[in-house]
């Protein structure tokens, strides 16, 4: 009897094997707008693999197309070419799998902190009831316990801000997008609130790609950090954190993750300037 001989997988079905396991996949992504002036590239080849769990965070030169790989994510743009999916679901169109942190919280001032919450809810025209227990528990998870009937005009930023991420997190996706989401706030506050985050990732368990500028943050929350090139946007490298959790802000005076942090500067320095 002849053995069986094993057939190597092609590039094409390697890909789509990918796709197929990990909460967000990239293959081969590529973004080009259409201006008057003509066409712009924004993105290049991004192939990004990111695991159940993982906190990732993407870090690059301002115009690198970070918020444009967000909207892909999103569904709210169409990749010119390449392949995107959430949890092995192909992204052509908004999608529910992905809930999104904007720069600002964004809460409608007319509605309670519970309806805002409660928003996506009532857009995707699920049942309100059955969710409103999530919403509270959630509420109570970032510390927001008690404020469900306020306005938004009687919560500071921060507190804002962490109704926000109830908000993206009320209709249970599978991916969490922060798009700089502390960016609005003074430094002390930004600081709370990246250990309240690392508190919620580790509580909640939730797959979160985080859009930052700042390297500290990046180095302090992630499991891994991408670097992004100057437009067109390209993956120039990937840094593992193998720090434990939870850190706190004083663990980035520590050898290791000082290292980390000034290899990622080197990395953003190179990719800047290509």
């Amino acid at each position: 009897m002849t053995a069986a001989r094993a057939i190597a997988p092609t590039k094409d079905t390697q890909a789509k094997d990918t796709l197929a396991k990990d909460t967000l996949a990239t293959s081969n992504l590529g973004l080009v707008y259409k201006t008057n002036s003509g066409e712009v590239e924004a993105l290049r080849g991004v192939s990004i693999n990111i695991r159940d769990g993982e906190f990732v965070s993407v870090v690059g030169p301002s115009g690198c197309g970070k918020s444009s790989l967000l909207k892909l994510v999103m569904g709210l743009e169409r990749p010119t070419r390449g392949d995107i999916a959430i949890s092995g679901t192909a992204i052509k169109g908004p999608t529910k799998h992905a809930g999104c942190v904007f720069q600002a919280p964004v809460l409608l001032p007319w509605r309670t902190i519970l309806d805002n919450v409660l928003l996506p809810i009532d857009v995707m025209k699920l049942d309100r009831q059955s969710v409103t227990a999530r919403a509270m528990d959630l509420l109570k998870l970032v510390g927001l316990g008690g404020f469900e009937r306020r306005y938004p005009f009687e919560l500071s930023g921060g507190m804002q801000q962490r109704a926000s991420i109830v908000r993206a997190l009320v209709h249970d996706p599978e991916l969490l997008i922060m798009d700089e989401p502390f960016a609005a706030l003074d430094a002390l506050n930004r600081e709370a609130m990246a250990v309240e985050l690392q508190r919620i990732n580790m509580e909640s368990g939730k797959t979160i790609v985080f859009i930052t500028h700042s390297i500290s943050e990046a180095v302090f929350l992630s499991d891994r950090i991408i670097v992004m090139s100057a437009r067109p946007g390209r993956v120039v490298a990937t840094f593992d954190n193998p720090f434990p959790r939870p850190r706190s802000f004083a663990d980035l005076a520590s050898p290791e993750l000082g290292q980390l942090a000034a290899d990622i500067r080197q990395s953003l320095d190179h990719a800047s300037a290509s």
